[in-house]
């Protein structure tokens, strides 16, 4: 097949391959290569039958489906549709009489360094009792709650709480503004917002509260009935009497039983809020009956899961990977797991190293953004290096929210894995609802940068913009051709918005993933190559922006972070603008000038010289929020030169945005 006139170049080799070490292998769920592929044929071969099995292996069901997938109402699918169950009750009442009713369920290390340790009895009953408290305030089956908390127990409590009563939840993370909450209550028709006095971070109280307050000032907000606070801190906070209750208020006298509320499959268990590239942000519906199951069943593959195990996952409750990764799918899997409310720097950015040591953690899960800061911390101070602390407790990484490039991931696997701990680079999305294309460590041998293969029954492809596939070895279009039970259901209030932004007419009915990707011509590997968006056209050539930001970083001894974007140029169509963070201070004058021109010969050496940037802009960081992520629409700004007017209330340094306007 010849390649699409608007395929995208594919210009990042890598050759580096570590098969699955022999003795995880051995002892994984899913071990070796054949095991892998003969799921795959059985999904091939049985669509439906292959998602029934495992949904009647791995849930509890209420009322069991008698039909599996429904695609006459196309694309808005339906998984075991006529089926009920309660997704806290497949987390915690299943537990109930096994051994792991008195198991450690969550181990919670605050920002202070406190430690709390929570059985998966004594969590039943917390949700229990919550459950009951919001039942007491009229809090009814269908009814929207938003939750607004810092990355505590309480915040993971009140989610299963939500989900016993078959209550929809919808959960803002703790770093974004009034408006932003606003926006959600207005949009979900919120009843009822659980929220907290402060949260702790750094060693700071940050209001919680207040923010909330200002969200409902307004008046815009008719259908909030009631704010439950929770008192993190010990720090008063304005209450208006009528409206506001604290948690010690709602709680007292109820009791520690609330049978779960049995709902449909295809009842919302949660609306989490994506920001769009334009326009108000998408309220991405999740089912319960195909969001839990493939919660459950990605803890078991991806990170093959063992009884033993102490899992850490370090996102936020605020984003899909604290839903899945964090309030239900260690929870469905009856994993220990640690939730950590505080950042990876504080009080010293060995944090994470330290913690992984104390709690003796065995799969740790974390983003490519917190891995390249603190690798520029460790290299910056011998005392935060991994190497200091004793990781040997350590069996698998992992790796998620965004393409990891190549070295960063050579310094995670060496430093922090110890060269013996596979690597799972999880590529999915809010929308997927879980991972999608990832090693399984016990079987696929891993290749640094790359996601490798989709999981079984998960039909994921490389397409043109008419949606013809694209031969191996060159990028195009990722797609998913056939639904899946863990997919988007719909967008809240938009469906018009779901169809055009998840399923284009030209894309032959696929699911859209908005990334661009490429499969290597040895193994079929996906490499994600970037957002549509991020791809850039310069004299005609389509290439994508992680591959030149790969490029950068790979210059280990200069380079600690680095973010590309494109501009407008009147003679190559688009130019690279670079955002680089070094390992020393930011340079300025001709000192910058010099850096500048070393890092575009490294490109054009590593690339080629279509490649290399046109403008470098040196910062202390890169513009993003208090979770990680880059604010790549607020570096296109910059590069275009226009004033800023997105909402910045969510940076975690707004200064630098002055420092990374100076071109060189």
């Amino acid at each position: 097949m010849s390649a699409s006139p608007s395929a995208i170049e594919s210009v990042l080799v890598e050759n580096r391959v570590f098969p699955p070490p022999a003795e995880f292998a051995q002892a994984a769920r899913i071990s070796g290569m054949p095991a892998y592929q003969a799921l795959c044929a059985e999904a091939e071969a049985d669509y439906e039958g292959f998602w029934a099995r495992l949904a009647r292996e791995h849930l509890d069901w209420n009322k069991p489906f008698s039909q599996t997938l429904d695609s006459s109402n196309a694309p808005f699918f339906q998984w075991f549709a006529d089926g009920e169950l309660n997704a806290s009750a497949n987390c915690l009442d299943r537990h109930m009489g096994t051994p792991v009713e008195h198991k450690t369920a969550i181990i919670f290390e605050a920002d202070d360094g406190a430690v709390t340790r929570v059985s998966y009895r004594e969590l039943l009953e917390r949700v229990a009792r919550f459950a009951n408290a919001l039942k007491a305030q009229g809090v009814q089956k269908g009814d929207r709650v938003l939750i607004y908390m810092p990355m505590t127990i309480e915040g993971v409590v009140a989610m299963q709480a939500c989900a016993r009563i078959g209550a929809t939840h919808s959960v803002v993370f703790g770093g974004f503004s009034a408006k932003a909450v606003q926006e959600r209550i207005i949009d979900a028709g919120a009843v009822v917002v659980i929220t907290a006095n402060y949260q702790l971070r750094g060693g700071k109280e940050l209001p919680l509260k207040a923010i909330v307050d200002d969200a409902l000032a307004s008046g815009e907000c008719p259908s909030v009935r009631q704010v439950l606070v929770y008192e993190r801190t010990a720090t008063a906070c304005a209450m208006q009497p009528g409206r506001d209750k604290t948690f010690a208020e709602v709680l007292a006298g109820q009791p520690a039983e609330c049978a779960p509320v049995a709902v449909g499959a295809e009842h919302p268990l949660f609306i989490l809020y994506t920001s769009g590239s334009t326009g108000k942000p998408k309220g991405v519906q999740h089912s319960t009956g195909g969001y839990l199951l493939w919660a459950k069943l990605t803890m078991d593959w991806t990170f093959d899961l063992r009884p033993d195990d102490v899992f850490w996952c370090t996102a936020d409750i605020g984003w899909i990977t604290g839903h899945t990764y964090v309030a239900y799918g260690p929870l469905a899997a009856g994993a220990t797991q640690v939730v950590f409310e505080g950042v990876p720097t504080f009080p010293n950015a060995g944090r994470f190293w330290q913690m992984i040591e104390r709690h003796r953690c065995s799969i740790f899960y974390t983003a490519p953004t917190a891995i390249r800061s603190l690798i520029k911390a460790a290299e910056a101070d011998p005392a935060v290096h991994p190497d200091r602390s004793d990781l040997s407790s350590l069996r698998l990484l992992g790796s998620v929210g965004e393409p990891i490039n190549p070295e960063a991931w050579m310094w995670y696997h060496r430093h922090v894995g110890g060269e013996r701990c596979p690597i799972v680079d999880t590529f999915w999305q809010t929308e997927t609802g879980g991972h999608v294309i990832t090693p399984l460590p016990g079987a696929t041998p891993l290749v640094p940068g790359s996601c490798t293969l989709p999981l079984p029954g998960i039909t994921a492809a490389i397409v043109d913009e008419l949606g013809n596939d694209i031969a191996d070895g060159t990028g195009g279009i990722l797609v998913i051709k056939r639904p899946w039970p863990s997919m988007i259901r719909n967008i809240w209030n938009d469906p018009a918005r779901f169809k055009k932004s998840y399923f284009p007419e030209e894309l032959k009915g696929y699911y859209l993933a908005g990334d661009g990707a490429v499969r290597s011509s040895d193994r079929s590997y996906f490499r994600i190559t970037g957002r549509i968006d991020d791809v850039l056209n310069v004299s005609g050539h389509r290439m994508g922006t992680m591959e030149i930001e790969s490029a950068l970083v790979a210059k280990t001894d200069l380079v600690a972070e680095a973010a590309v974007v494109g501009r407008p140029d009147d003679v190559t169509g688009e130019a690279i603008c670079a955002f680089v963070v070094l390992k020393r201070g930011r340079p300025t004058g001709d000192e910058a000038k010099q850096i500048a021109k070393e890092l575009r010969d490294w490109v054009a050496k590593e690339i080629g010289p279509i490649a290399k940037p046109k403008e470098i802009r040196f910062g202390d960081n890169l513009p993003k929020t208090r979770s990680g992520k880059i604010m790549r629409r607020l570096l296109r700004a910059l590069a275009k030169g226009e004033a800023i007017t997105q909402d910045t209330s969510t940076l975690e340094n707004p200064a630098i945005l002055e420092q990374l306007s100076e071109a060189n």
